[in-house]
């Protein structure tokens, strides 16, 4: 597992336009996020995943010829069409008998992705596989939003999967809710609300009505909510099928949400403060990289053995899931910074 952070941070404690010290220290509070990463305009959630592959293919010492399945999970294509994880095919050298698709889901995207790999790969020939998680969602919020200006970075983060027919079997548990759509939102940009003009170009009206549409619309009552009413039930439901306790796990690492909210999920479920990582204060809210960035950010010395782990993601969709599953890594989790020449995924011209 290799994660990947764009080197320039963003703090709203330093951004005193629109937060007074007291307002930022509330917010930090209640979120634990105190600065996020932020994305050079010229990369795309692609590039950190080409680059954190790139790099976890080398401390593994994989070819990339020997990968059969690669997923891309992520609610930011490169384009409409073609799909990102075929531009990614010919990027990293993968072999054309690899299978390769985008997945378009954010919170729990990770979760939904690690289980389609391993689906793929138990029913295929196939042995091994990347899981490539990004999101960059800093570029959907309003620049003057306080709402979710301080919650939301970017990262790209890939995970590396390789069949072993003696692994003990792992468990999961997958739910989804599609009223919640409207709560966690970005309204104009595909085909129901498109941005591109049919003919004549839009109206002083339905551009300013555009660039609202194209942002974040975030109902964080609504999240607190679902997440309350949700979560406990989905970790109650995946060690159920798994036939295990709080108390039998090595760690558990849910979607890094919000601080507030993991610590009262965490009581919840009546896990060990010593196993519940929360880890978002130098990060933020990262999508569908938030738990691989936290595990890369925080357990690089933990997997020296084998551990038994609970993973966690929920929110927009709504969508939800759950894995409880031993891992074991043969190189350790690692994060590094992404460069900002570094050469962009693109179509050719």
């Amino acid at each position: 597992m290799h994660a990947v952070v764009p080197p320039h941070r963003h703090s709203y404690v330093e951004t005193p336009d629109l937060f007074t010290q007291e307002e930022a220290d509330k917010v930090y509070a209640s979120t634990g996020i105190h600065s996020r990463r932020i994305l050079p305009k010229h990369l795309c959630a692609s590039d950190m995943c080409v680059a954190a592959a790139e790099r976890l293919l080398s401390s593994l010492g994989w070819t990339p010829e020997s990968i059969d399945v690669l997923i891309f999970v992520s609610q930011d294509p490169d384009y409409s069409l073609p799909a990102t994880a075929c531009l990614m095919q010919t990027r990293l050298g993968l072999a054309q008998t690899a299978a390769c698709l985008d997945v378009s889901l954010g919170c729990s995207g990770f979760i939904y992705g690690t289980w389609i790999a391993s689906q793929l790969l138990n029913s295929s020939s196939g042995k091994r596989a990347l899981v490539l998680c990004a999101d960059t969602s800093s570029r959907h919020l309003m620049p003057d939003d306080r709402g979710t200006l301080p919650l939301f970075g970017d990262a790209g983060v890939a995970t590396a999967l390789e069949f072993d027919p003696n692994w003990p079997d792992s468990y999961a548990v997958f739910g989804t809710d599609g009223t919640g759509g409207q709560h966690i939102a970005v309204k104009a940009g595909g085909r129901r609300n498109p941005c591109m003009p049919e003919s004549e170009p839009f109206d002083e009206e339905t551009q300013a009505r555009l660039y609202r549409d194209t942002r974040l619309y975030l109902n964080g009552a609504a999240v607190f909510s679902f997440t309350l009413k949700v979560v406990p039930k989905l970790v109650k439901d995946v060690l159920s099928l798994a036939g295990q306790e709080a108390d039998s796990l090595d760690m558990v690492v849910m979607h890094q949400a919000n601080q507030f909210i993991l610590e009262h999920l965490r009581k919840k479920a009546g896990v060990a403060a010593e196993k519940y990582l929360i880890d978002m204060k130098d990060f933020g809210n990262t999508s569908s990289a938030s738990v691989p960035l936290a595990i890369c950010h925080r357990l690089g010395d933990f997997f020296t053995e084998r551990r038994k782990m609970l993973l966690g993601g929920f929110g927009v969709g709504w969508s939800w899931g759950a894995l409880v599953t031993d891992i074991k890594m043969d190189a350790a989790p690692m994060l590094t910074e992404i460069e900002d020449d570094f050469p962009p995924l693109a179509l050719e011209q």
